[in-house]
């Protein structure tokens, strides 16, 4: 009787401290991570093709799936002598130090709007080449991403 009672408080005991484990979780219950840093993935990353030798434009979404608001502060990559954050407003574009990434949502970089402009290209990327950046946030670590050169003209659609 004793060892079967033993046997059910070990097996209570660790059902229990395996829910426990399963309520925490590296990413906290609301995504933050446990470290404070936010929880970023970068999707939808294209560059057009350009149809200027010295320049051209990248478009990708950086989602946030924290509560840990961010913040993109720069992009580099080995293409270009250098790469600028634009945003776009009333059909006019200007260089911003940084765009904020909020807690619990996005930041989309797409045509007409919000973009990377990557400036004194070293070599004209062309269609099936894939472009490496680095993205550098306030907060979280660099994120390394691929942009696939597309057609001129690409557009994605939204969903």
């Amino acid at each position: 009787m004793t060892r079967r009672r033993t046997a059910l408080a070990t097996a209570v005991a660790v059902a229990a401290g395996l829910a426990l484990a399963g309520c925490s979780s590296s990413t906290g219950s609301t995504g933050s991570t446990v470290d404070g840093k936010p929880d970023l993935k970068v999707s939808g990353a294209f560059m057009p093709e350009p149809v200027m030798d010295d320049m051209a434009a990248g478009f990708l979404t950086i989602t946030n799936d924290s509560d840990v608001a961010d913040r993109l502060t720069s992009v580099t990559s080995d293409i270009a002598g250098e790469v600028q954050i634009h945003e776009t407003k009333n059909q006019k574009m200007r260089e911003v130090t940084s765009f904020d990434i909020p807690a619990d949502g996005a930041l989309d970089l797409e045509r007409g709007g919000n973009h990377m402009m990557f400036l004194k290209l070293k070599k004209k990327p062309h269609r099936g080449e894939n472009v490496s950046v680095e993205l550098h946030f306030e907060k979280a670590g660099p994120i390394k991403a691929e942009l696939p050169v597309k057609e001129p003209t690409h557009n994605p659609e939204k969903h």
